[in-house]
C-alpha cells in the first residue's frame, strides 16, 4: 500500500444506511430546538428565571447533535469521544457555576449589606 492510499483510505468514514434521511432529520431537530430557544427568550417574562437555564439546556443540546452528527464524533473511535467529553464537561461546569453566582446566589448575598 502507498503513502497516497492509505491515505485515502484513513480518510474515509462509515457512514449510516441512508445518511441523508438521517441529516435531514438531524437538521428538522435543531430547527425545532432553535425555534424553542427563540420562543423561551421572548416569553421570557413569562418564564421569569427559567428562561435561561432552558436556553442553555437548549443550547448544549444542539451542540451534542452538531458534533455527534455533523461533526462524525458519533462513528469515530471512541477515544475521541472521550477527549471530547472532559472539555465539554468542564466548560459545562463554569457555565452553571457562573449562571449560579450571578443569577441565584448574587441577589442573595446583596441582601446581607
Amino acid at each position: 500500500m502507498t503513502s497516497t492510499t492509505h491515505e485515502i483510505a484513513h480518510d474515509q468514514h462509515t457512514h449510516p444506511i441512508g445518511a441523508t434521511k438521517t441529516y435531514w432529520v438531524i437538521g428538522a431537530v435543531l430547527f425545532v430546538v432553535t425555534a424553542l430557544e427563540i420562543i423561551a427568550y421572548y416569553m421570557e417574562h413569562l418564564l421569569l428565571d427559567w428562561a435561561t437555564p432552558i436556553i442553555l439546556i437548549l443550547s448544549a443540546a444542539k451542540f451534542l447533535f452538531v458534533v455527534a452528527y455533523y461533526m462524525h464524533l458519533k462513528y469515530d473511535s471512541k477515544v475521541f469521544t472521550g477527549i471530547f467529553i472532559f472539555p465539554f464537561a468542564l466548560g459545562s461546569m463554569v457555565i452553571i457555576g457562573l449562571t449560579l453566582l450571578y443569577h441565584v446566589l448574587h441577589p442573595l448575598l446583596r441582601l446581607h449589606y
